[in-house]
C-alpha cells in the first residue's frame, strides 16, 4: 500500500510538470497569433459591429443618430434604385467572371512549362494587376476619349466607326469597355491561381492518357479540370466577391453614365452614405450586400466541393 501510495506522490509533479509545459505551449501559441487576432478584431470586427448598430439607426453626417430599430431594412424593400444598381451589378458580375476565369485559364495553360520565354510571358500577363484599379481606370478613360484617346482614332482607322465615336455615351460600348479593361487588368491574378493547380497535377496522368489514345480536349475535361477545382474554386469566389463589390471603374470612367446605367450596389451605397449623407441607410445596405455575398460564397463552395471528401 505504501509502495502504491510513493508511486502516486511522485508521479505528481511529472504530470503537474507536462501540464505546465501544455500551459507554456499553449500560452506561446496566443501570443505568436495575438499581432493577427488584433489585426482582425481592430479592421474586421469592430468596423462590422460599428456598421450593424449604425444600420439601427438614422445616422445623418452631421448632428446626433436616432434609434430607429429596423426602419432602414424595411425602407429597402422599396428601394428601386437600390435593386435596379444590384440588378446592373449581378450583370456586370456574369460577364467579367466569365471574361477573368476564362481569360486567366487560357493564359495559365499558355504559360505553364519552363524557359526564359515563359517567364517572360507570366510577367508581362502580370504585370497589369500591379496597376491600382484608380490608375487603370483613369488610363482607360483617357484612351477612350473622343478626341485625344486611342481607341475612338483606331476604330476611325479601321473603318468600324464613320468619324470619331465616344464609345463611353451609350450603355453597350461603356460597359463592354469597362469589362474588357477589368479582364485586361485582373486575368493575370486568376492566371497565377489557376497556375499553381496545373502545376500540381502529375505528368504520368496526361501522359498515360495520350498513351490510351485521348485527345486534348479529353485530357482537359477529364483530368485537368477535375484536378484543378480548388484552386478555381478559390478564383471563382475571389472573381465573383470582386465584381460585386466594383465601384472604381465605373466610377472614374462613366460616373454612373450614360443616364445612371452602370451604377453598381457599391456606387450606389457610396451615393447614399457620402453623397446623401444617410450614413445609417448606407450601413442598411452595406449588410444587404454582404449576407449577398457570403450566400454567393458558401453557394459556390458547395458546388464545387469534392464530393468524394464530403462523403
Amino acid at each position: 500500500m505504501s509502495a502504491i501510495t510513493g508511486q502516486a506522490l511522485a508521479a505528481r509533479p511529472a504530470v503537474s510538470s507536462r501540464r505546465s509545459r501544455r500551459r507554456r505551449r499553449d500560452l506561446a501559441g496566443l501570443l505568436y497569433v495575438a499581432p493577427a487576432l488584433a489585426l482582425v478584431l481592430v479592421f474586421f470586427v469592430l468596423p462590422l459591429g460599428t456598421t450593424v448598430w449604425m444600420s439601427l439607426h438614422n445616422w445623418p453626417l452631421l448632428g446626433l443618430p436616432r434609434w430607429i430599430g429596423l426602419a432602414n431594412y424595411k425602407a429597402l424593400w422599396n428601394d428601386k434604385a437600390f435593386w435596379r444598381a444590384l440588378g446592373f451589378t449581378s450583370y456586370y458580375t456574369l460577364f467579367a467572371t466569365i471574361g477573368l476565369l476564362g481569360t486567366g485559364l487560357a493564359l495559365a495553360l499558355f504559360a505553364q512549362g519552363t524557359g526564359r520565354a515563359v517567364a517572360l510571358y507570366r510577367t508581362a500577363f502580370f504585370l497589369p494587376v500591379v496597376i491600382g484599379f484608380a490608375s487603370a481606370s483613369l488610363l482607360w478613360a483617357w484612351l477612350a476619349n473622343v478626341d485625344s484617346g486611342l481607341f475612338p482614332a483606331l476604330f476611325e482607322a479601321l473603318g468600324l466607326t464613320s468619324g470619331r465615336v465616344n464609345i463611353l455615351a451609350t450603355f453597350d460600348p461603356a460597359f463592354w469597355s469597362v469589362t474588357v479593361m477589368v479582364v485586361w487588368k485582373m486575368a493575370g491574378f486568376y492566371m497565377v491561381i489557376l497556375m499553381s493547380g496545373l502545376q500540381s497535377i502529375p505528368a504520368d496522368y496526361t501522359e498515360a492518357a495520350r498513351i490510351d489514345g485521348a485527345s486534348a480536349l479529353q485530357r482537359f475535361r477529364h483530368i485537368t479540370l477535375p484536378l484543378i477545382r480548388r484552386p478555381f474554386a478559390l478564383a471563382l469566389v475571389l472573381c465573383v466577391s470582386g465584381s460585386m463589390l466594383a465601384f472604381d471603374q465605373f466610377y472614374i470612367i462613366l460616373a454612373g453614365g450614360p443616364q445612371n446605367q452602370t451604377v453598381t450596389a457599391v456606387y450606389w451605397i457610396f451615393n447614399t452614405s457620402f453623397v446623401s449623407f444617410r450614413l445609417g441607410y448606407g450601413a442598411a445596405l452595406s449588410m444587404v450586400l454582404l449576407v449577398i455575398l457570403v450566400a454567393l460564397s458558401v453557394v459556390q463552395m458547395w458546388l464545387l466541393r469534392d464530393k468524394e471528401e464530403a462523403r
